[in-house]
């Protein structure tokens, strides 16, 4: 049986837009909002390069990434073809207004996922 966390009210989420929730253990989880006032949670990491999906822009059930505009599924976290890969999804649930994440999930899903540092390559010269 699950254990929900309250997290914010649906009109905290902005429409089209989403609110990010900070986890004790893994990136952050994105709560997106569209404009049927639909709630969907995915880890704010696209699988492409690890952009934040947070920052996107929210059309239907989609989110574009702000790195390189892929396209990510909210219902199921998956890119849109002809990209490949996924990020992972989390329950969440609305009753009168009040948006609830699955707290066995925050814990747990996903922790070990990190962000892809930025910078230059590096080439390991042997002696």
């Amino acid at each position: 049986m699950s254990q929900w966390t309250p997290i914010c009210q649906v009109d905290d989420i902005p429409v089209l837009g989403s609110r990010r929730v900070a986890r004790d253990q893994g990136l952050d989880v994105a709560i997106f909002r569209n404009d049927r006032n639909e709630v969907f949670a995915l880890l704010d990491r696209c699988p492409h390069k690890g952009g934040p999906l947070s920052q996107g822009i929210v059309f239907g059930t989609h989110v574009a990434c702000p790195l390189h505009n892929w396209t990510i599924g909210l219902c199921d976290g998956q890119a849109s073809a002809p990209d490949e890969g996924c990020t992972p999804g989390f329950s969440v649930k609305v009753e009168n207004g009040q948006v609830f994440l699955d707290a066995n999930q925050l814990a747990s899903h996903a922790t070990d996922q990190i962000r892809p540092i930025a910078g230059p390559a590096r080439r390991v010269v042997k002696a």
